[in-house]
């Protein structure tokens, strides 16, 4: 593994998208701070314009370096479930060089550290990465490389780990100074989010 993850390295810093394994499906990753490479991840999901990258880190640490302040709940919804299933929206720091696809009007990230093995020792590596899913938008997560679209693009570089295993999505929760709202229930249950933060609430979109 450790020679994949230095070629991923080398792409990634090249301005390549890289196709790697996250944990129940393939994803598009890039350097966050790379805005040719960004759009073109975006230009090869087929995105709409203003659609935001989630952004990957390696750790809480990383996630302070670009977030404008990690509140106690927020805090404590990293310490319990990242590395992990979480998606934290929250605010990035005001100064950083990024265009993560909504042109910065936005003015929130979509931020997680993943559990899987490989990426995580990527991002180690790199600091933070825009991801998104390796299917068109829209469509169900893809668990074998060939499934991808556009797999000879002179821009894409592939990380085939074999055949994922499917499991649910990440749970969103969106983290502000005065609330914190799950957005979408995957992997982790309001239930478990409210033992750790008793004040979350439900978005009325969030499924249950």
């Amino acid at each position: 593994m450790a020679t994949t993850i230095t070629q991923a390295v080398k792409w990634i810093q090249s301005g390549f998208v890289v196709v790697a394994p996250l944990e129940h499906g393939y994803v598009f990753l890039v350097d966050a701070f790379d805005h040719d490479a960004v759009r073109t991840m975006h230009t090869l999901r087929g995105d709409a314009l203003g659609v935001s990258a989630q952004v990957l880190v390696a750790n809480i640490g990383a996630a302070g370096g670009i977030t404008r302040e990690i509140s106690p709940e927020a805090h404590t919804l990293m310490d319990e479930f990242w590395p992990g299933l979480l998606t934290l929206n929250v605010a990035p720091q005001v100064g950083l060089t990024w265009d993560l696809g909504d042109d910065r009007k936005l003015d929130a990230i979509s931020l997680r550290v993943p559990a899987a093995e490989f990426v995580g020792k990527v991002l180690k590596k790199t600091g933070p990465l825009a991801c998104a899913s390796a299917a068109k938008a829209g469509s169900a997560p893809i668990l074998k490389v060939e499934d991808i679209e556009n797999l000879k693009s002179d821009i894409l570089r592939v990380c085939d780990f074999g055949e994922l295993e499917p499991g649910p999505a990440s749970t969103v929760v969106t983290v502000k100074a005065t609330s914190v709202v799950m957005i979408r229930e995957g992997a982790i249950s309001f239930e478990e989010l409210a033992l750790a933060v008793p004040k979350i609430s439900r978005a009325k979109a969030a499924n249950s």
